[in-house]
């Protein structure tokens, strides 16, 4: 999987959770929070569909890693490079 492919799959999962949510203007290193409404219950939706989606497991612990787009890129993508190798 491709990053460019990886964050088509981030955008589509947000989309699922906050359709109101603004992805033209989305800021990649801004907190998801900070840009739209997602609340708690909303970010651990979005890490758990991640895992689903993508089929790899997220520890709780490194959830707060995947409060960006551009952090969930830098921790999602080797993981995914590895899952395929």
């Amino acid at each position: 999987m491709t990053q460019d492919e990886l964050k088509e799959v981030i955008l589509a999962v947000i989309r699922e959770i906050a359709p109101e949510a603004d992805l033209v203007r989305l800021e990649a290193s801004a907190k998801f929070r900070d840009q739209f409404e997602f609340s708690s219950v909303d970010f651990l939706n979005f890490a758990t569909r991640l895992q689903d989606r993508l089929g790899i497991p997220i520890p709780e612990t490194d959830f707060i890693q995947l409060a960006t787009l551009a952090g969930c890129l830098f921790y999602l993508t080797p993981k995914c490079i590895q899952k395929e190798g």
